[in-house]
């Protein structure tokens, strides 16, 4: 720990250390030495509690007294973690979850510590600061044992911390104290945090564990027909703890860690992007019609019927409007920035029409698709019949331009809704506008040497264009889908990962990191053309490009083996888990 007066401020760690414990509605971010470094409340967008990653103050942390190693696991298919540290004198766990389901505006926090084996000494602290920060703990107050206080407007009470006292700090007094424990003893602690006035009834440890456990049993399935159940298991996981009782799914818990250190690429991906949630109920429908699948039709349906051909790329987890960027004064998470809220409110993405038709169309050939589904799903194809002509931000949010990817992907999207048991009168429409877009895309972005180029006035190649094919937006067998996987192999392939595009004439890695999005396409593809080594490899490859803990960020920094961006990256979760479930049966299959 720092020597300073509030000696319960940790460092920042390397992202591949951090652990994610989620409830739906929020999530906390776990560092190595027990502490919480990153919480938003009441909602994944709300302003954070605990904010120490990018700069700011607030941690709750348990940590043993004694020189120790760090690790941990997570309890199968559950966002259960286990901090697990091997001592100088034994071994201390500290079971950790946010109790599941979570309730919109009441979070309630389990940590039990148990000697493993030895005695055991931990220190805990709780130092909530509300508004990244800004408000520390104030009205505290100790009855029967129970610690009660406010940190801004809201409420937080604090329960198995009788022997706790109030510390002073800068920005107002903490808790801190000191646990010992016999070997095979455990030590509940619970945390609840609330909007409104708690309710008077309190947490029973053994009842709320209990409760979570059985929650995550019957919403996490066993997936045992892919070709890594666990790890399988371990994304839905991921991607169930990113998803709201209203079925949008944010594209990450986080905020503002850099893809590439002081680039200025540092964005606030705590918001329900369309593309993403399509991407998860896709991966989730090649693996089964779970319910992650109906959750990702329901949120972009409503969206579709809503807003028509002015869909946003993003939103809420409310389904409201993403708010613009502003900057909180924070020092950022090192090589990062401190900004809130994000500029994809100003911008269209064809591509996310096109990726909603994929999504309905995966629920139609389970029968998971009802009635307002298909109306959302006339309502994209009119929105594509409109604006495919329009100029957009494309799937990697750039200049406008007319993309290629985008426009192959509506095709897909158009052509795989129209086999699901459209309406006739519509089958014939949607595939005379499949055509129309192929062939006017064909004849601008076709590139001299045969392959694909990402617009008519960009003549690059683009990891994007591996998806259309993937989807059935142009034939596997089609020679530019072949070229396309050619060049891509050759041009922005390095060791079995994949780069976006090329940015420059120097190495690709001086640009960016490797795509995890693109590695895990890549493996689709090539177990499309039937090449199952090599799908094999990009697999295994891009599958292992994660922390102990086994999240994913956006990017992996090749070099230096480390994550870079957001964290955890939901649609490199959601194409890991597709991967599994399509490679464990032949494509046709």
């Amino acid at each position: 720990m720092v020597s300073t007066k509030e000696s319960w401020q940790f460092p920042p760690y390397a992202l591949r250390e951090y652990a994610l414990i989620a409830d739906g509605e929020r999530g906390i971010l776990l560092g190595p030495r027990g502490d919480f470094v990153w919480m938003c409340f009441p909602r994944w967008d709300s302003d954070a509690v605990f904010s120490s990653l990018i700069g700011g103050h607030g941690s709750y942390a348990i940590t043993p007294r004694d020189r120790f190693v760090w690790g941990g696991f997570y309890e199968p298919g559950t966002l259960i973690w286990r901090s697990r540290w091997v001592t100088v004198g034994g071994i201390i766990e500290c079971r950790e979850a946010l109790a599941f389901p979570g309730e919109p505006g009441r979070a309630v926090v389990l940590r039990r510590v148990m000697a493993v084996e030895n005695d055991a000494k931990v220190r805990v602290v709780l130092d909530p600061r509300a508004g990244f920060g800004h408000h520390g703990t104030r009205s505290l107050a100790r009855e029967n044992g129970i610690w009660t206080g406010r940190t801004g407007s809201l409420r937080l009470r604090w329960m198995g911390a009788d022997d706790a006292r109030p510390t002073a700090g800068s920005g107002g007094p903490a808790l801190t104290m000191d646990l010992k424990l016999k070997a095979g003893e455990h030590h509940d602690f619970v945390l609840e945090l609330a909007e409104q006035a708690l309710p008077e009834e309190l947490i029973v440890p053994n009842m709320a564990w209990q409760a979570t456990e059985s929650a995550w049993h019957d919403a996490v399935p066993v997936l045992e027909e892919t070709i890594t159940p666990s790890d399988a298991r371990h994304a839905y996981a991921v991607l169930r703890g990113l998803t709201s009782t209203g079925g949008g799914m944010v594209a990450a818990a986080t905020m503002s860690l850099p893809e590439r250190a002081k680039e200025g690429r540092n964005y606030d991906y705590r918001y329900v992007w369309i593309r993403d949630q399509c991407f998860t109920g896709q991966a989730v429908a090649a693996a089964g019609p779970h319910p992650l699948l109906d959750d990702a039709v329901r949120f972009v349906a409503e969206r579709l019927l809503a807003d028509g051909p002015n869909l946003k790329p993003a939103y809420t987890s409310l389904g409201g409007q993403v708010p613009g960027e502003r900057s909180l004064n924070l020092a950022g998470y090192p090589g990062g920035s401190d900004i809130v809220g994000n500029h994809v409110n100003a911008q269209f993405q064809l591509d996310a029409l096109g990726e909603s038709l994929l999504l309905l169309s995966a629920a139609g050939r389970h029968d998971h698709l009802d009635a307002d589904g298909w109306r959302a799903a006339e309502a994209a194809a009119a929105a594509i019949a409109v604006r495919w002509h329009d100029l957009e931000a494309g799937i990697w949010e750039l200049d406008n331009k007319n993309w290629t990817e985008s426009r192959l992907i509506c095709v897909a999207g158009l052509r795989a809704i129209s086999s699901v048991g459209a309406p006739r009168a519509r089958v014939g429409e949607w595939l005379a506008l499949a055509e129309a877009i192929l062939a006017e895309t064909a004849a601008g972005s076709t590139h001299p040497s045969g392959r694909w180029q990402r617009a008519p006035d960009d003549e690059r190649n683009d990891s994007a264009l591996l998806l259309p094919p993937i989807r059935g937006g142009v034939a596997a067998d089609d020679p530019r889908t072949l070229a396309t996987l050619h060049a891509l192999e050759d041009e922005l392939g390095v060791d079995s990962y994949l780069y976006r595009f090329r940015q420059g004439s120097g190495p690709l890695a001086d640009a960016e990191g490797a795509f995890l999005l693109c590695g895990f396409t890549m493996a689709l593809a090539q177990h499309q053309q039937g090449n199952e080594v090599e799908a094999t490899r990009w697999f295994e490859r891009n599958r292992a490009s994660c922390g102990p803990p086994g999240l994913y960020s956006e990017e992996f920094d090749v070099s230096q083996r480390q994550l870079r961006g957001n964290l955890p990256q939901a649609f490199v979760h959601a194409l890991m888990l597709e991967c599994s479930a399509r490679l464990a049966r032949p494509w046709d299959a």
